[in-house]
């Protein structure tokens, strides 16, 4: 059995859980959220808290039983508190703007990249260089800023690109020449 499985999940006050089988949605202040899970974990609800239990054995099951688990509790935490991803641009030129639901890049090359904001995902600017994605699927969020990242990964010679804020880049000494 999962450690983390075994844990009940707290329900806040102002969130309302529905449990349809294996389908579960969670409304909150800040949105609603619905995700289909496994039918070999059960997920209940005892008053105030939600159990996740798993009725077969094996580590493939116990591993989902976490995940379902972990899953569920981003939910409930999503649309109470929202989940955050801050992203710094560096280098010389490169910037951010926001144009109605896209975001403009640039980012040394040629042109200008426009990335498309999927629905559920706000995003603020400061100084043109640190763009800060808010939303209520941790997943979603998580995903958005992977690929714009992903636009122009940190290289390890000057540190230039995108990068999470908590991100550490570990510089190359580059060539000496004689």
């Amino acid at each position: 059995m999962s450690r983390i499985g075994k844990k009940p999940i707290e329900i806040p006050k102002g969130v309302e859980v529905n449990i349809d089988g294996s389908s579960v949605s969670v409304k909150g202040p800040k949105g609603s959220l619905q995700k289909t899970f496994s039918p070999a974990i059960d997920i209940r609800r005892d008053g105030g808290s939600i159990a996740v239990t798993s009725s077969h054995p094996g580590k493939d099951i116990s591993a989902l039983h976490g995940l379902t688990r972990t899953l569920v509790n981003n939910m409930i935490e999503g649309v109470t508190k929202g989940f955050e991803k801050t992203l710094e641009i560096n280098g010389v030129g490169y910037k951010a703007l926001i144009q109605g639901k896209n975001i403009v890049l640039s980012l040394g090359f040629s042109h200008q990249i426009t990335y498309p904001l999927p629905a559920g995902i706000d995003v603020s600017l400061d100084k043109q260089t640190v763009l800060t994605l808010k939303g209520i699927d941790k997943e979603l969020v998580g995903q958005v800023a992977s690929k714009i990242r992903g636009l122009r990964t940190p290289e390890p010679y000057k540190g230039k690109g995108i990068k999470y804020k908590e991100e550490r880049i570990v510089k190359k000494a580059g060539k000496t020449g004689k």
